[in-house]
């Protein structure tokens, strides 16, 4: 049997007039964090000394981006006391440009990323701003943090608690979830920026693991208090640079719904088991918007021409980084023949009736990887599980979300 399918996030009642005309904001999961980010605080370092060191903040430790948890629905949290022989007593002790100034290469750098504060809960002050701060720290072990980093994990391990695989990670109650999604999708983009885009040479992760800098010296190979050697001049250091922070890559996935709205398209690639489909979806591509981007994978991907596009909802997805855009289009009089020529992506792409798709939202649901219901009938129509954006695409479409739309 699967894992039973978590909740999705709950939004605060909003009587607004934008609810009213186009109906309730829907949250998706991995989305609808417990969290305040406060973001600005994150180059402040006194601020986030004193989070750091405060009794009431918690620790997510992270192993090849597997997040330890209690069970599959809930995540476990250490203290700091825990994560000390890694990070240090005090690792925000030091200001962004004497960290960049004592910048060595040779010396592998144990990322702590700030999540936010939950202020829900008691305990921390800064200025206004109070709550219980959490962190995420990867211990996965490599370089010169190997030893600490494995002692760590072999410590944890003691508690009955264990690093749960994070590459589909679907279980999760909703709050967490959101927490793990901005965890992994952080600690990720600094494993994978271990040298600058800019020059090739060594990155330092600064601001709480919210950026990268190419520092103008390193200390590498150099004997104990010799002078650190310059590195040339690079373009990251100059104005406001995309490849020193965190990227988010767009993504749409739309529900498509025929001229007349009575039956709705679907695909299927070779990663899918029998009779399970799903919403087309595609990269957002530069220079493109995403109506464009909507019209343009339809057509790649089945042939089917797309007139107009309505924006539903969207869906933070951290493997690795990417942001699902989800819409819903409707198909062009003439323009529903199915052609699978154009890209090979999809094995199969099919018109189902709303009746059929209702029978699959009913029956068919399950995660990719899990059987089944024991409803289901062979042969039926199977379908994404509440958790992904395309089985809340398909139910608005069954719930007439085209007709609270106004028309224009």
């Amino acid at each position: 049997m699967g894992q039973a399918i978590p909740d999705l996030p709950i939004l605060a009642e909003d009587d607004s007039m934008l609810s009213r005309k186009f109906g309730r904001e829907i949250a998706n999961y991995f989305s609808g964090s417990p969290l305040n980010r406060v973001s600005f605080l994150r180059t402040d370092y006194g601020f986030l000394r004193a989070a750091f060191a405060h009794p009431s903040a918690s620790f997510l430790l992270l192993n090849n981006l597997s997040p330890l948890a209690k069970d599959a629905a809930n995540l476990s949290y250490v203290n700091k006391d825990v994560v000390i022989p890694l990070t240090g007593e005090e690792p925000f002790k030091t200001s962004e440009e004497e960290q960049v100034k004592g910048f060595n290469s040779d010396i592998t750098q144990s990322v702590i990323l700030f999540l936010g504060i939950d202020e829900k809960k008691n305990g921390f002050e800064y200025r206004e701003y109070k709550g219980k701060p959490y962190f995420a720290v990867d211990v996965t072990p490599k370089g010169t943090t190997s030893e600490k980093a494995t002692s760590i994990i072999d410590i944890v391990k003691t508690n009955g608690v264990s690093f749960i695989d994070g590459r589909r990670l679907l279980s999760l109650n909703a709050p967490e979830a959101a927490i793990f999604a901005e965890a992994r999708a952080l600690l990720d983009w600094n494993a994978r920026n271990p040298f600058c885009g800019g020059c090739g040479k060594p990155t330092l992760s600064i601001n709480a693991g919210w950026k990268r800098v190419c520092p103008t010296s390193d200390l590498a190979g150099v004997p104990e208090g010799g002078a650190a050697t310059e590195r040339a001049d690079c373009p990251t250091r100059h104005g406001v640079s995309n490849l020193s922070f965190p990227r988010t890559d767009p993504t749409v996935i739309m529900a498509v719904v025929s001229a007349d709205g009575s039956k709705l398209l679907l695909g299927r690639n070779k990663r899918f088991p029998p009779n399970w489909y799903s919403t087309l979806a595609g990269f957002l591509e530069p220079g493109e918007s995403i109506e464009e981007a909507v019209r343009r994978e339809t057509w790649e991907e089945s042939g089917v021409t797309v007139g107009r596009v309505v924006i539903h909802s969207s869906q933070p997805w951290p493997y690795p980084a990417n942001l699902m855009i989800g819409a819903i289009g409707q198909a062009a009089p003439g323009g529903e023949t199915i052609h699978l020529g154009h890209d090979e992506e999809l094995t199969d792409a099919k018109w189902f009736t709303l009746d059929e798709v209702r029978e699959g939202i009913a029956n068919g649901v399950s995660a990719l990887g899990d059987p089944a219901p024991s409803e289901y009938k062979e042969g039926s129509l199977r379908l994404p599980p509440q958790t992904a954006i395309a089985n809340q695409l398909i139910q608005a479409v069954l719930k007439g979300y085209l007709d609270i739309v106004p028309k224009i």
